[in-house]
């Protein structure tokens, strides 16, 4: 039996679907910050906390 991978946002096994996985950077080290069913998931994870609120790629004041 191999172990579940959960998804972050709704909890199924996301070797069952087309996985996502997500990291983030820690003192330049690559770190796991997520896996995610697809890209459906990782959409309605970032809707739902709100993640996007006040970013931006890039920022001009002028």
């Amino acid at each position: 039996m191999t172990d579940t991978i959960e998804c972050t946002y709704c909890g199924s096994d996301v070797r069952r679907h087309d996985p996502v996985f997500v990291a983030e950077l820690e003192a330049g080290e690559r770190v796991p910050a997520g896996a995610f069913c697809n890209y459906a998931c990782l959409s309605s994870h970032i809707d739902a906390a709100g993640l996007t609120t006040g970013a931006s790629c890039e920022w001009r004041p002028e």
